[in-house]
Parts: structure tokens; sequence; C-alpha cells
């Protein structure tokens, strides 16, 4: 039995995508179920295919998403999915215009990343059980999230090979497959010398791994294994909240320029390509200068 037609552009599509600009399989499974939601929207309603659609098919869907209460931010990324989807069924000459034009994306309002004080940081680095190989692991783990301001899936996937202990520094591939150099602080170099000696050798037996943090299987670790460690960490820590992996990324930014880093210096380190995505960070900066003032200075 041959797939429906619409399944068949949407996977040519991705396949398109995963070929020019190299995507992560997360990203493109987020486009999949957004392509193939509309399908089943349009189907439901006895609407056209995929590549028959009009502005005011998408205007009806984007409305409808918005009854069911999705957030604008939700809609917008969805709008966006669909946009370079018709361009692209209008570059290979499969329609004659993009439905897309002319399509507002919903308001909204752009978040201030959540952060953690250097306090909370502190406790949580400190939280894992040295003692025992795993959280000799973990502790590692949290000391190169901070020192580096990874991307967790950055962090679970470190080989080895993307270490110099000699030189002090990290081979980070990141998203496209761009690479970029990060330093490394000298405490997560101590925590990480200590943990090669002797911690990952009994996390891994007998087993042989380039997996710079594996698993007692040997084997990387996922992204929600990682966050459901540091839930653990969190509650030892004695932190409400327990921060997700990306909370303490966005911690490592914002102590950079609250000690007064320069933006583009925290882009590259980051591996922002966008110098606009790196400058929500100079808010939350800003916004803890205005609560220092407010509270040390004599008419503050």
């Amino acid at each position: 039995m041959s797939e429906p037609l619409s399944v068949s552009v949407v996977e040519r599509y991705l396949d398109a995508l995963w070929m020019e600009k190299g995507l992560a399989d997360n990203t493109l499974s987020s486009y999949r179920r957004d392509l193939l939601a509309f399908a089943r929207w349009l189907e439901g309603r006895g609407g056209p295919a995929l590549e028959q659609v009009t502005r005011e098919d998408l205007q009806a869907y984007l409305a409808t998403l918005m009854d069911r209460r999705r957030s604008p931010r939700t809609v917008a990324r969805c709008l966006s999915c669909l946009r370079g989807f018709y361009r692209h069924l209008l570059r290979a000459g499969v329609t004659l215009e993009d439905p897309t034009l002319d399509l507002d994306s919903p308001r909204q309002g752009r978040p201030l990343p959540k952060s953690l004080s250097e306090d909370d940081v502190d406790r949580l680095l400190s939280a894992p059980d040295t003692d025992d190989a795993l959280g000799f692991r973990d502790r590692c783990m949290l000391e190169l999230l901070y020192a580096c301001g990874l991307r967790v899936s950055e962090l679970v996937g470190l080989t080895l090979a993307q270490l110099s202990l000699n030189q002090g520094v990290l081979r980070i591939v990141g998203k496209g497959g761009k690479e970029r150099l990060v330093p490394v602080g000298e405490e997560a170099l101590h925590w990480l010398q200590r943990y090669l000696a002797g911690p990952r050798s009994e996390l891994l037996g007998a087993r042989s791994s380039d997996v710079l943090f594996p698993s007692r299987r040997g084997s990387a670790m996922t992204r929600q294994t990682f966050w459901h460690r540091i839930k653990l960490h969190a509650r030892v820590a004695g932190i409400a909240q327990a921060p997700s992996p990306h909370v303490v990324r966005h911690a490592f930014a914002t102590h950079l320029l609250n000690h007064g880093a320069d933006l583009r210096v925290v882009q590259m380190l980051l591996g922002h390509s966008d110098l606009s995505t790196t400058q929500i960070y100079t808010h939350v900066a800003r916004q803890r200068l205005k609560d220092l003032h407010a509270q040390h200075h004599p008419r503050g």
C-alpha cells in the first residue's frame, strides 16, 4: 500500500532540508509534526491536499490553532515551518504561488530567559556525590555545562576526541554542523582530569567507548536522562524549581555579561549565528544592574 501523497511530499521536503542545511533530527521531527498536523486538519474538513492550499486555508488553520489556545509563539513557529515548506514547493515547481505570502505572524512578547543566581549554580554544582562514579560524572557534566555554555545535545554527545586537556578547549559541533572552539575554565579542567583518571573507567568497566560521559551501559546519555539527573541534584541542593540544562546555559551567558564580557564573545561561545539571538541576554544583565543600583545606591 503506497503512502498518502501529503506524507510523501513532506518527507521529500525534509530530505531536502537535511541535505541543504544539515538540520538535527529533533528539528526535522518538529517540522514533520507541524506539517502532518496541518495535512490531517485539511483532510478532516474535506479540504485540498497540502500542495493545493490557498491563503484562506492557512488563515483558517492558524485561527483554529489560536482557538485551541495554542501560544502565539507556537503558532508563529508553525507558520514559519509552513512558509519554508511552501517556498520549497514553489522553487521545485510543485506549486505556482506561495500561499503564505502576506500572512502575519501573531504578536508575541519576547520572554526573558530564565536564569540562576551564582549562589544557586554553586549549590547545584556541589550537589552530586563525588564519592560515587555516577556522581563524579554528573559533577563534571554540570561543571562543563556551566563553564562552556553548551547545549545539552552538545554536552551528552561529547567524545574524547573533542577534548584537548593540554590546550584547555573543546571542539563543539553545533547546529547545522558548525564547529566552534570553546575554552574550558580551570575549575572544569580540574574536575575533568580527575574524572578521566578514574571514575570514567569505573563506569565503563571492561567496555570501550569514545563517549566522554558514558552511561553504565557504555553508551551516550540521552538528553532526557541528563535532565532527570539535574532534577535529582537540584532537589539535593534545595533549589525549589529544578533548572533545565538550557537554564544553566542561560546562566553561563548572563553571568559572563554581568561580569563585563563582550556580547560578541558570548555570541561565539554560545554558537549563535545571529547576534540578535544573543542580545536578549543584555536585558537580563541590564535588569541585574538596575536591581544592584536600587539595592545599594543611597538614592536608588
